[in-house]
């Protein structure tokens, strides 16, 4: 049986190849969602291993947190900008959730992340999520989780209005229109807890700020950063 649905699949790739989302070339056998030039190519920060690295800095003096860190940087004419465009509007969530498994692959040698006890993704507001179908910051997520072995709760942290997009908004602009639309449902579930807050690209770091200020309002509450992608200012 296995032999015949390996050569099903080889047949229909002849006519419906898998290409890769990275740079649109053919997959080989061996290869999934991602070949293996783009893997290499992938420009990874490296910052879980970096002491004050640049998505730290961007947090000074803003809010207290134990680490910061990102997976990829983010250009818009790089892979990565394929990538993401994918994952969050062409519906391509095994995107997200491939990367999140690779990243947390990454640092399972650093120490950083062991004293984390849940995961938190950075929510998307009720009517977005019905639009799009799913949050890209929970499927990076759950991505890293499975890895980590550490539990994603989704429902803490609520987006409890909407805001524009973030896109093409200077520092103050994204401040002002994330300011005070995050609330928290569940105290107790989060109190002496340190979390690991998780969004999808962080460029000036406003979304993580008016998040982080509703989590350390709970008694005892420490926080880590992690996001998909860094974009420099």
């Amino acid at each position: 049986m296995n032999f015949i649905k390996s050569y099903f699949e080889s047949f229909l790739s002849l006519f419906y190849p898998q290409l890769c989302v990275g740079c649109r070339e053919v997959l080989n056998k061996n290869e999934d969602l991602i070949c293996l030039d783009c893997l290499y190519k992938l420009p990874r920060t490296n910052f879980h291993r970096l002491e004050c690295n640049l998505v730290e800095q961007t947090f000074w003096g803003r809010i207290p947190i134990q680490k910061a860190t990102s997976f990829l940087y983010f250009n818009k004419k790089g892979r990565v900008r394929q990538l993401m465009h994918a994952f969050k509007y062409k519906s391509k969530q095994e995107i997200g959730f491939y990367l999140g498994n690779l990243f947390a692959r990454e640092i399972l040698s650093s120490k950083w992340f062991k004293s984390i006890d849940i995961i938190v993704p950075v929510p998307l507001h009720p009517d977005k999520l019905k639009v799009r179908g799913y949050n890209q910051s929970e499927i990076f997520a759950q991505g890293i989780a499975e890895v980590l072995n550490i539990p994603v709760k989704k429902n803490i942290l609520e987006r409890i209005k909407a805001s524009e997009t973030q896109t093409n908004k200077n520092r103050l602009e994204r401040w002002d229109n994330v300011d005070s639309i995050f609330g928290i449902s569940e105290n107790e579930k989060i109190e002496d807890k340190h979390i690991l807050l998780i969004d999808d690209v962080i460029t000036t770091g406003a979304t993580i700020e008016a998040c982080a200020f509703e989590i350390l309002k709970v008694k005892g509450t420490s926080l880590s950063v992690a996001s998909l992608a860094y974009a420099a200012n």
